[in-house]
């Protein structure tokens, strides 16, 4: 694609960059902005470096956040004894907008996958261990939230041997969620239908 100024070439050479976004994609967005007021391209940018430079991540639950603990962690109206333990902050978003569950999270980062050279190190297992081993924890429950693929299910697996001598039930979200599916693109009803009605999860000694 040829440009006729180099300053919209690097502007879309970095707007393509982003998930989703082709070159023609960019070049709409590029385009629509130099129609706008140069207040709003000022403030899109101030909220992006914004954004980059002062988010944190939970200490409880490694969620995306404001501050050091988050609004959900934070909010003791929520039930303490359920952890729903997901793949990442997009599972969180999924799961709030569902409405039908009112527990805490924990966020793993990923699962596991030999293939991507992603092993149980890289994940917050440790950091969730560390949560219901604590002597004031009031957790009862996990929730499996992961996605019904093969390295979700390998993750949900390594993750009850490691919860089960706490005596801690686990259960799996409802397959409501179709086999091989990504959590995030489930639709609400259907989500909001799994978390509700969730099995236990079981393993063998």
């Amino acid at each position: 694609m040829e440009f006729s100024s180099k300053l919209i070439e690097s502007a879309v050479a970095n707007f393509s960059r982003l998930p989703g976004i082709g070159q023609k994609t960019a070049l709409r967005l590029v385009l629509h902005l130099l129609k706008q007021e140069e207040d709003f391209t000022q403030d899109l940018s101030k909220a992006l470096v914004d954004m980059r430079l002062n988010i944190k991540y939970c200490k409880e639950c490694h969620n995306i956040s404001d501050d050091d603990i988050c609004n959900i962690c934070s909010n003791t109206v929520r039930d303490q004894s359920i952890i729903c333990l997901v793949e990442d902050t997009r599972d969180v978003l999924a799961i709030e907008n569902t409405s039908q569950y009112n527990g805490l999270y924990h966020v793993l980062g990923g699962i596991i996958s030999p293939i991507e050279g992603i092993g149980p190190d890289d994940l917050t297992i440790d950091s969730l261990i560390n949560r219901i081993s604590n002597p004031e924890s009031e957790v009862k429950e996990i929730i499996l939230g992961l996605s019904p693929t093969m390295e979700g299910d390998t993750t949900a697996f390594y993750i009850t041997k490691k919860v089960k001598p706490f005596g801690i039930k686990t259960s799996t979200i409802a397959r409501g969620i179709p086999i091989g599916g990504e959590l995030e693109y489930a639709d609400e009803i259907t989500l909001g239908r799994s978390i509700v009605t969730r099995t236990a999860y079981s393993i063998e000694d």
